[in-house]
């Protein structure tokens, strides 16, 4: 029977294993996508389980191992979800959602610092590849480098984006409004390349259109955590705080949290998906050499935005929750 006591540790391993089988499922895509692992569905297609069409040649004995290692990796976190809720059970839910919310901090933190120093470092990368500067200064092997996407992408991209992600932990500011006054100094530069120099490059533009998009949608989560989204209603405002919290907790639970999580798990249903696609083939912008190369990271965007949104919709509901079983 669940009494007022229990409830608390319910939503708890009920929230956190939401997480927990998300992130889990993150690991699996990388493994699936990068390492050629089967994936679960491969298991499940195997045996014929959960209407999935039965193979016509079963899988091989090391592959279907790693299949269940796959799986193994959801039966394990949901453990250690079970775990940490009953050694911190004193722990209330407010506490929970303060700690997601730190975290959510901290991801949208250091992905505001990967957009700054990677876009800033391939429009430089760029334009000594337009403006013929590499060879002087380098060599001609250097050069092809840099024009191939996988070696920029690679070596310069990726350090960046693990070093933007250490810069974040020890950071304790989000900087979206630098960012924002990044993008309008972009673009206002633009202007004055094109009608006074009469200079005018496709980076220029791509770089504009890559600080935006990450400064909407990484901005979506930071917003939610300071209650910062515009609310178009007639009733919310004159409602009482526990009906407020019913409306956040229903709310997150119905409908931000499903939302985040079809864009997570159809954004990476397969390597062809609007997430998985991209990234993998290192998709750069049609203009070529003449643009920056990180339309793939545009769609790694989506999954940040759905991530953090997840988690900060999850920390929505917990706070709600400990402000209805308060009371």
């Amino acid at each position: 029977m669940i009494t007022k006591n229990s409830l608390p540790i319910l939503i708890r391993i009920f929230s956190y294993s939401i997480l927990a089988i998300t992130f889990v499922f993150l690991i699996n895509n990388v493994l699936t996508v990068w390492f050629d692992w089967p994936g679960i569905k491969q298991l499940y297609s195997n045996y014929g389980l959960f209407g999935f069409k039965k193979l016509n040649k079963p899988l091989e004995v090391p592959v279907l191992t790693f299949a269940f290692i796959q799986l193994f990796f959801y039966l394990v976190s949901l453990l250690i979800v079970i775990f940490y809720v009953f050694k911190s059970i004193n722990q209330t839910l407010e506490s929970d959602a303060e700690i997601l919310t730190k975290f959510t901090a901290y991801i949208i933190r250091s992905s505001f610092w990967a957009v700054l120093i990677v876009g800033a470092a391939d429009f430089l990368v760029s334009f000594m590849i337009v403006e013929k500067l590499v060879e002087p200064i380098f060599n001609e092997k250097i050069k092809y480098n840099l024009v191939n996407p996988n070696f920029r992408i690679t070596f310069i991209h990726f350090p960046l984006i693990l070093v933007s992600f250490v810069v974040g932990y020890f950071t304790r500011t989000v900087g979206f409004i630098w960012l924002a006054v990044l993008v309008v100094g972009s673009e206002f530069a633009i202007v004055l390349s094109r009608f006074i120099f009469e200079y005018e490059q496709a980076f220029q533009g791509d770089l504009v259109r890559f600080w935006y998009s990450a400064l909407y949608l990484f901005a979506s989560a930071y917003a939610l955590m300071h209650e910062g989204h515009v609310r178009v209603d007639v009733l919310y405002t004159g409602f009482s705080e526990r009906k407020k919290a019913w409306t956040n907790s229903i709310g997150s639970l119905v409908l931000g949290i499903p939302l985040c999580l079809i864009v997570i798990f159809l954004g990476m249903v397969n390597k062809a998906s609007i997430i998985n696609g991209p990234v993998i083939s290192f998709e750069i912008t049609q203009q070529g050499s003449n643009g920056l190369y990180l339309l793939y990271l545009m769609a790694i965007y989506l999954a940040v935005f759905a991530v953090s949104m997840l988690i900060q919709f999850t920390s929505y509901f917990m706070s709600s929750s400990h402000k209805l079983l308060k009371n």
